[in-house]
């Protein structure tokens, strides 16, 4: 029994010390990589974090943009950078769908990351250029048929924009006609030019352009209006319960990330996306606030990714 004391008594000081050795987070300024360009729903959420977090730490977090391929240059980057809390993604939902739309990609949405909250959802809107001569869905279906096709804008191949509209299409029998572009900013500068016919966009970035007429919404692609666009139906008023589209925002680590900084980085983010400044800004955009935890958010990413490997068995033609 001394012995078991003397042992027990021993080996305390050395848990302490190896507790008391873990260096403090942040040590130094922390990146939010963004795969999405600057101005869009995704940029706006991260820089909005960010700023909390920074408060919050009384170190640096710095948004830094890379866009393209569907946003996974930004998602390789951060599943590449050393897993101690200093380089972090804020995801958009394309990643979920990403690796049946890119061959070679260079991480798992399942097994890249420790997630850390999904931050927010917000539903679709199906808009378009405000010279178009239609202001239902059903006239807009109409004229598509009749005129053999409209150009619609999207943030990149196998996005969520792309996808809303590939279902539509195959809801309706509409001939469209896909232009990609690298992020949420590119596709509302050039429908509002008129450069393409109609978009869906996320409500967070575009909800001030459609409440201003610069471009004209058709239909809400979630369960309800929108409180900020009341005279605008959703697609189940407009005849089509199934177009359904949303999309979200979330933090994630990279894999292997010390739990203790998870759990630092949970508490803060769901602190600072439930701010009052925050969290009114974002539902006067028409987002709902989600702020759940890592294993919530894991098992929603892990029933994404099954979701869509069962719905591109049907959707070969939305790849092209």
């Amino acid at each position: 029994m001394q012995r078991r004391h003397f042992l027990l008594a021993a080996m305390a000081p050395l848990a302490f010390g190896s507790a008391a050795a873990a260096p403090a987070y942040p040590g130094r300024p922390v990146r939010i990589i963004v795969g999405y360009s600057a101005g869009g729903p995704t940029d706006q959420v991260a820089r909005m974090v960010a700023a909390k977090l920074q408060e919050r730490f009384g170190q640096a977090f710095i948004v830094e943009n890379r866009a393209g391929v569907g946003s996974n240059i930004a998602s390789e980057a951060v599943a590449a950078a050393p897993a101690d809390g200093h380089t972090l993604l804020l995801a958009a939902a394309p990643i979920t769908m990403n690796r049946f739309v890119y061959q070679g990609q260079k991480f798992d949405a399942e097994k890249s990351f420790d997630p850390i909250s999904k931050l927010s959802s917000a539903p679709g809107v199906l808009a378009v250029r405000p010279g178009l001569a239609v202001n239902t869905v059903a006239e807009l279906i109409a004229l598509a048929k009749s005129s053999g096709g409209i150009s619609y804008g999207s943030t990149g191949l196998g996005g969520s924009q792309h996808m809303a509209a590939e279902l539509l299409q195959r809801l309706t029998g509409m001939a469209l006609t896909h232009v990609p572009y690298k992020g949420a900013s590119g596709v509302l500068s050039d429908l509002i030019a008129g450069h393409i016919d109609m978009a869906f966009m996320t409500a967070t970035s575009a909800m001030p352009n459609l409440q201003a007429g610069k471009i004209k919404p058709l239909a809400i692609a979630g369960p309800r209006r929108l409180s900020g666009l009341p005279q605008v139906p959703t697609f189940a008023e407009s005849g089509l319960p199934d177009m359904v589209s949303d999309s979200w925002n979330g933090l994630l680590a990279p894999a292997g990330t010390p739990a203790r900084i998870i759990r630092q980085l949970h508490e803060a983010a769901v602190a600072a996306i439930n701010a009052p400044d925050v969290k009114d800004k974002l539902q006067s955009q028409g987002a709902l606030v989600i702020g759940n935890s890592p294993q919530e958010f894991r098992d929603e990413i892990r029933q994404e990714v099954a979701a869509w490997a069962a719905q591109f068995k049907h959707l070969g033609r939305a790849l092209q």
